[in-house]
């Protein structure tokens, strides 16, 4: 029973994550004959999960090979996102279809948790009441931009805006009220999750996903596995040292780190624009510095030199077969290519860059939001029928 309950949960995942899948598909994947993907096939459509149908575009005579398809419509999460500067909410059906979305500005004002989950819990609210009567709200997951505690969502750490131990997930739980728990997981944590099973990282089970937002997340998986470390907060590659000498002060304390170096207030103050903020200033530089601006474009390679003298480090350490820039860095890595990929020359062993591909996120700026939806469906995927029995 417990084998054939795996098997049911690895079907759906692979559907989840891969779209429609042909039953020899799914019995090559599985290691299964196909009258078992047969079973497995009909116990999720009864259920609800799944259902067959012909292929786009099938043509000529004869009966065509029908695929499973998930239930995008029927069974969705709540997905929530918390950036610096923005908070976002949506309704992902199962598959990862974003069916419906709301986006707050978030002011940058100090530890706010109840200004967040208000928030949060208000767009959620809505997106809830706007879908349809037989649609099913599977699971909750939430990304935040700080340290997580494994298991009940609470922020360890959020230097940006000052939040320490605060119980994000039993806050937005609460705020909710729909009987679900929240599952909160770091947001580089989960994009390099998301990028691994839908992204640029597909096909690349040892991955490196460095994510910018105001500073630099990054999240490192291992045979497809995320490196949590001793208590989950593995993979702050935002603050390994790059500059040891004279280095800019970073929040965690110490100076020279790679956020410190290479995040929003670097590249503003080094464009000359230390009033302003936010992506939308980020990027001006960029597009400044890409139409040859020499100033920009002189902050641009500054920056790219310490992203690449960072990214050098972790090839050494990790040897990865992909490095996905994501968020803001997306923007960074297109203008400060050259830059950081001449540190990664000098400084990487030959053996251990060799294979490595410099990549942007597949998922742009909805990879966070991804992963923490695949977060929510957690529980459904491990065991797909325990909804009838609720």
């Amino acid at each position: 029973m417990r084998r054939h309950r795996s098997n049911l949960g690895t079907l759906l995942h692979h559907v989840h994550v891969s779209g429609p899948l042909s039953r020899a598909a799914l019995a090559e994947r599985m290691g299964v004959n196909r009258s078992t993907i047969l079973g497995l096939t009909a116990e999720l459509a009864a259920a609800g999960l799944v259902r067959e149908e012909p292929p786009i575009g099938t043509t000529g005579a004869g009966r065509p090979s029908f695929v499973v398809v998930p239930e995008s419509r029927r069974f969705f999460v709540l997905a929530f996102d918390v950036a610096v500067d923005r908070l976002t909410a949506a309704r992902v059906g199962l598959g990862g279809p974003i069916l419906d979305r709301r986006e707050v500005a978030r002011s940058r004002a100090g530890a706010d948790l109840d200004t967040v989950v208000r928030e949060l819990a208000a767009m959620g609210k809505e997106l809830l009441a706007a879908a349809p009567d037989d649609a099913v709200v599977a699971g909750i997951g939430a990304s935040y931009c700080g340290m997580i505690r494994p298991g009940d969502g609470m922020v360890r750490y959020g230097p940006e805006m000052g939040w320490v131990d605060q119980a994000f997930g039993a806050e937005l739980e609460r705020a909710l009220g729909i009987g679900l728990p929240v599952a909160v997981g770091n947001e580089a944590h989960l994009g390099a999750l998301a990028e691994y099973a839908r992204g640029a990282g597909v096909g690349s089970p040892d991955l490196i996903y460095l994510h910018g937002d105001v500073g630099v997340g990054g999240g490192i998986l291992v045979g497809g596995k995320l490196l949590g470390g001793e208590s989950g907060y593995g993979a702050e590659v935002g603050h390994m040292l790059v500059n040891p000498n004279g280095g800019r002060p970073c929040l965690c304390g110490s100076a020279g780190c790679l956020e410190a170096e290479t995040g929003e207030h670097a590249i503003l103050e080094a464009a000359g624009r230390s009033g302003e903020f936010g992506r939308r200033a980020v990027r001006d530089v960029v597009r400044d510095a890409e139409n040859g601006h020499l100033r920009e474009a002189a902050a641009m390679a500054g920056i790219g030199d310490w992203l690449g003298i960072g990214v050098a480090s972790l090839i050494n350490l990790f040897n990865p077969g992909v490095v996905i820039f994501g968020g803001m860095l997306r923007e960074v890595y297109t203008v400060a290519a050259p830059e950081v990929e001449a540190r990664i020359a000098q400084h990487a062993m030959p053996v251990s860059r060799e294979r490595a591909k410099l990549r942007v996120s597949g998922l742009a700026d909805d990879a966070t939001l991804l992963g923490a939806a695949d977060r929510g469906f957690a529980a459904l995927i491990a065991d797909p029928l325990a909804h009838d029995k609720s």
